[in-house]
């Protein structure tokens, strides 16, 4: 269907559906819809409410009639995140310990690292489903792609979703080489993508039309859209791409300190907060005018991306106030993780480039972000998408574990404001329960036993009943592919390993000093030792395995993928060499004149031919 056929489609159902279907839908009224929203790899200041350049209207507007959130954790990295949202147990307990790709073979032997969500947890999607709600996804999954783990068999009704870790936003391909195809599913079912496809616009698409398929039954829904954006290959319409030609050319120090002063000015930081210079971060100077200007459009396209997601969630807002359904929606919008710092900072060396061309993508000046082109933004300008925070994906450092998370619908009774109160992944699950009154399971749901939520509901805090959910003594503990932290209040301490990290343990307050920059250990050595032995007892209680020496997470993930795309031919290849190497061995000795004792199937035929050789 082309795009504007698509489009009249989509204005016909909302028509009809305002017109007839909105009486009907007073009836589901005393239990509200929720809408979860997840973007990916978006740092703690890429939208306008935590401080941004980038024009988000949708969320802005959001923002300013709901709770945001300033102190709220996710893990490091994507599927983790996920398992943890959608559950509210423990990543080392649900099965998703790290992303299957970079799990070495020493912890994948444990059921707890298989990478894959377990069936010993029940997802909030399953809970609601057997509570009545219709539960609809759209978007990206990364929790297992077998049928019995797909999100169609984890609680959700209609479901378009990308099983990898992430893919193309323009057609279906993968956009790295361990992936044979991007895999795309509805319902269960293997899926063709359409011509026109762009992900963000796609998505929102899909939900409408699931929305849509069962409005005025009296039945509220619960739509999770995990975005793709902003993951790479960030790529956007070029229409979003020229907002943002010229803003970035001042570099990533340059934004780095904006983001800072802004963010400080909303109220999303502490006045005066102080932040590090990162490792990774270079210097914006020394580079040449062509490597500044192309560097600049890079985070264009980025914010471009995020400008579009925004746009298309705007679109969702549209239709559920056209249809009677708006003033009985809870919004709560976050990310899986800080912002990623893959793509380096000399994306255009002949290594780059060829590695792109083996999987069909250029990265030229002209064309990046279209259709073909590959494009990240590289460490620089993570650390400027995480600003004022140190870090950024896979790492334990503020930038890694700390996001946006906006709470907002006409159903709470609430006023716009901020909380520094903590909260973490796990406390979703809860929150969506307790907001449509669903009992979390005891011990044992569909038959089996499952997993108990550790998580809280965060509603008495965006009601204003409570200050904080968590104590001055409760703690949080946390590990991902050797980065680990525990949180105690307003103390965290944290390790991050190298080559960013340096392998030892700090001790932070990060409600005064979010940029991680003034290590108390030393000043306070008894509140460190027992924040450390809580994090030891935490991983006593959820079997977190050590790394093997010398772990190396970009290793491993081609190691694992190279095996995962192309293990039984290396596997025949192998078997065909153990088979042939005798013979091999037995003709280059007779050839050259040197004895040799044959294998005994080729004496045998010797004997039987009476052949001398």
């Amino acid at each position: 269907m082309s795009r504007s056929c698509r489009a009249q489609a989509i204005a016909l159902v909302m028509a009809v559906a305002s017109a007839w279907l909105s009486p009907l839908l007073a009836q589901a009224a005393a239990r509200p819809n929720v809408v979860l929203v997840i973007a990916d790899d978006l740092g703690f200041t890429d939208i306008a409410p935590y401080g941004s350049e980038v024009q988000t209207p949708t969320l802005s507007a959001l923002a300013a009639n709901g709770v945001r959130f300033t102190n709220y954790h996710t893990a490091a990295s994507c599927a983790p995140t996920r398992a943890m949202l959608l559950t509210g147990v423990d990543s080392h307990r649900n099965g998703v310990a790290n992303i299957p790709e970079t799990i070495p073979p020493e912890q994948a032997a444990h059921p707890n690292y298989r990478g894959t969500l377990g069936h010993n947890v029940a997802t909030v999607a399953s809970l609601l489903q057997a509570a009545g709600y219709h539960t609809y996804m759209a978007g990206k999954w990364h929790l297992g792609h077998t049928p019995d783990l797909l999100p169609f068999r984890r609680g959700f009704e209609r479901t378009v979703t990308m099983a990898d870790t992430g893919a193309d936003n323009w057609e279906q391909k993968p956009y790295l080489a361990i992936y044979e195809k991007a895999n795309w599913y509805a319902d269960g079912e293997e899926f063709e993508l359409p011509e026109d496809f762009y992900s963000s616009r796609f998505l929102i698409d899909k939900t409408i039309e699931f929305i849509a398929s069962n409005a005025g039954d009296g039945q509220p829904f619960f739509a999770y859209i995990p975005f793709q954006a902003v993951h790479t290959p960030v790529q956007a319409p070029q229409e979003f791409t020229d907002k943002y030609m010229g803003v970035y050319d001042s570099g990533w120090q340059a934004l780095r300190q904006q983001r800072r002063a802004r963010a400080e000015e909303l109220g999303i930081i502490p006045p005066g907060t102080a932040m590090v210079d990162m490792s990774t971060t270079g210097d914006w100077e020394s580079y040449s005018e062509d490597e500044r200007r192309y560097h600049a459009k890079r985070m264009a396209v980025y914010a471009g991306m995020i400008d579009a997601m925004d746009h298309h969630l705007g679109r969702l807002v549209a239709f559920l106030k056209e249809t009677g359904q708006y003033d009985n929606t809870i919004f709560i919008f976050t990310s899986d993780n800080g912002s990623e710092a893959s793509g380096g900072d000399d994306p255009r060396s002949l290594a780059m480039r060829a590695a792109l061309w083996w999987q069909g993508y250029v990265n030229d000046y002209d064309t990046l972000g279209q259709k073909g082109s590959f494009n990240a933004i590289g460490p620089s300008f993570a650390s400027a998408a995480a600003s004022p925070l140190d870090f950024y994906k896979f790492y334990a450092g503020e930038g890694g574990m700390r996001v946006p998370l906006i709470i907002a619908g006409e159903p709470i009774p609430t006023t716009a404001r901020l909380t520094n109160a903590f909260a973490y992944v796990t406390d979703i699950t809860p929150t969506i329960l307790d907001v449509a009154g669903v009992n979390p399971p005891s011990g044992r749901f569909g038959g089996r036993p499952v997993e108990s939520i550790i998580g809280r509901s965060l509603l008495p805090l965006v009601r204003g009943d409570v200050e904080r959910v968590y104590s001055a003594t409760d703690t949080i503990g946390y590990e991902l592919g050797g980065n680990a932290a525990l949180f105690q209040g307003d103390y965290k301490i944290v390790l991050n390993i190298p080559p960013v990290g340096d392998n030892q343990w700090h001790l932070y307050n990060i409600v005064t000093d979010p940029g991680e920059t003034d290590d108390l250990k030393e000043h306070m050595p008894e509140r460190f030792e027992e924040m450390l032995a809580h994090y030891r007892q935490y991983v006593i209680d959820n079997d977190v395995l050590p790394l093997p020496a010398n772990y190396d997470p970009v290793f491993q993930g081609v190691a694992n993928g190279v095996l995962d795309r192309f293990g039984l031919q290396i596997l025949v290849g192998l078997l065909a060499l153990l088979v042939l190497l005798p013979f091999l061995i037995w003709y280059r000795a007779r050839n050259q004149g040197i004895p040799y004792a044959a294998p005994s199937n080729v004496r045998q035929h010797r004997a039987q031919t009476g052949g001398s050789k």
